[in-house]
């Protein structure tokens, strides 16, 4: 009998907590939906988007700010105005995109080579100067193959310098390509590192003595390889152009040569400019 009566006790004390736990679970689960908590998630980009650190393409800019580097075509000999195509790239851009566009510093030298280019990369002050641009034009081989306006000198005077009596071997004009090419690429690889984010502009050569029967197909060949291996170098980069000019000049010397039929005039800055600013849009 009193076995029996503490089994019941037992059973009894059992059913009260099982009882007791069921009710506390229903209670819990009707606060669960009643109010549920937010499952933690994983942050993703599209909930926290950031920034790209990419450099962006000069069109994706507001305002644009240009520097000019290279040899007298960078510093506008010839133009007569004074503009040259680094002012006439300037404004054209603007009027082109209705952005505020300003010119940094034109670093253009007369009689400058790619020899004498690659220290000027090593000074402080180019370095600041290309370091704030979005935009770098640079002018720079024209010496390295036709020896400055001398040998427009020798050409025009036929096949000899007036001065000296020397005649023209038309073979000059390759014997220094490349070493000269090689200077090149060590160029714009130079500013590149300088300045990674800013988009390239090389201005590619002409023959400006196609009309001269000595020098037309030497310097047209010695033009043609500098551009292309010009094009070797900046085809590595997706913010790096050359703009063409080869076909500018090549039909219309008396039209776009100054006086001095080496350098461009107003006529023929200002399609060296519009060029330029094709190919940055």
């Amino acid at each position: 009998m009193n076995s029996s009566k503490w089994i019941w006790r037992v059973v009894s004390i059992v059913s009260v907590l099982a009882t007791v736990l069921l009710l506390a679970g229903f209670v819990y689960a009707i606060k669960d939906i009643q109010n549920p908590k937010a499952a933690a998630e994983p942050s993703s980009p599209s909930a926290t988007p950031q920034e790209s650190t990419g450099a962006k393409s000069p069109e994706a800019k507001k305002d644009l700010k240009i520097a000019v580097i290279g040899d007298s075509l960078a510093k506008g000999t010839g133009d007569n105005s004074g503009m040259g195509f680094a002012r006439r790239t300037v404004s054209e851009l603007a009027k082109d995109s209705g952005r505020k566009v300003t010119l940094l510093n034109n670093l253009g030298i007369n009689g400058l080579t790619t020899t004498g280019l690659l220290p000027k990369l090593e000074e402080k002050g180019t370095q600041y100067v290309l370091g704030q641009a979005d935009v770098i034009l640079l002018s720079i081989g024209g010496n390295d193959l036709f020896q400055g306006a001398d040998l427009a000198t020798k050409g025009i005077s036929g096949t000899s310098n007036a001065g000296t009596g020397t005649e023209l071997d038309p073979k000059d004009l390759l014997k220094g390509l490349p070493k000269a090419s090689t200077q090149l690429k060590a160029i714009l690889e130079r500013i590149r590192a300088i300045n990674p984010d800013a988009w390239i502009v090389y201005v590619g050569l002409y023959n400006p003595f196609g009309d001269i029967e000595e020098l037309k197909i030497p310097g047209n060949q010695a033009v043609a390889s500098w551009n292309q291996s010009a094009l070797q170098t900046i085809n590595k980069y997706s913010s790096m152009s050359l703009v063409p000019t080869f076909d500018l000049f090549q039909h219309n010397l008396d039209k776009y040569l100054s006086s001095d039929h080496f350098h461009p005039n107003g006529d023929g800055y200002q399609q060296i400019a519009e060029r330029i600013v094709q190919g940055i849009r």
